[in-house]
């Protein structure tokens, strides 16, 4: 059984005898799989408009008419949650120093072609378990933040001065308040954050 169940795998090929072969490769460790024909179907297409939410990676082959996938993956550098969809080149032979090259900017890596059918399954899945990482950690820090955006002007405040370790008599002097109201207002903090101390507080805020 496969660890990532509900994965996609996106082959970009203009070889419909790779893609059929890869979906194939794939089905046999029950990885689900979308094929494109070009770069300009894989960006026509609902994987390229939006965050990817379950583990994902793209196989993309290097050279392709129309745009190439070194080009694609240019563009997919610009999407600011491009980390939570690793890409793995195909490439031939007289292709691999460009995928050397891909992968020192950021590809996840590169398989010559003919590759070992297994090698390249296992790399995939190493590319998912990566992919499903940052997109925990995504998920993570936009429910930090929406906790944090919940909080009042007069929360944060105190919440800043609790979180650097000031006793509540000296956070009500700071902000020239009575120390039931910090009290009050630390309570709120805590509630909203979802934390029952001031370390646990300051850990998740340091994102630990």
């Amino acid at each position: 059984m496969t660890p990532f169940p509900d994965a996609r795998i996106h082959l970009v090929d203009d070889d419909a005898g790779v893609r059929e072969a890869l979906a194939w490769l794939l089905r046999t460790r029950r990885l689900v799989s979308d094929a494109y024909d070009s770069a300009e179907a894989f960006m026509a297409s609902p994987a390229w408009a939006a965050e990817p939410l379950v583990p994902s990676c793209v196989l993309l082959d290097v050279r392709m008419p129309g745009m190439s996938g070194l080009a694609l993956f240019e563009r997919l550098l610009t999407q600011p949650w491009q980390a939570a969809l690793p890409v793995i080149f195909l490439s031939g032979h007289a292709d691999v120093p460009t995928a050397v090259d891909a992968v020192k900017r950021g590809a996840f890596d590169f398989c010559e072609k003919p590759f070992s059918d297994n090698a390249l399954v296992d790399r995939v899945e190493q590319a998912l378990a990566q992919s499903a990482q940052v997109i925990a950690q995504r998920r993570v820090r936009r429910d930090l933040q929406q906790r944090l955006d919940s909080l009042t002007e007069r929360e944060r405040d105190v919440m800043d001065l609790v979180v650097a370790g000031l006793p509540n008599k000296l956070v009500a002097d700071q902000l020239q308040i009575s120390v039931r109201t910090v009290e009050v207002h630390r309570s709120r903090v805590f509630d909203k954050m979802g934390v029952k101390s001031a370390v646990e507080l300051a850990n998740i805020l340091r994102g630990t």
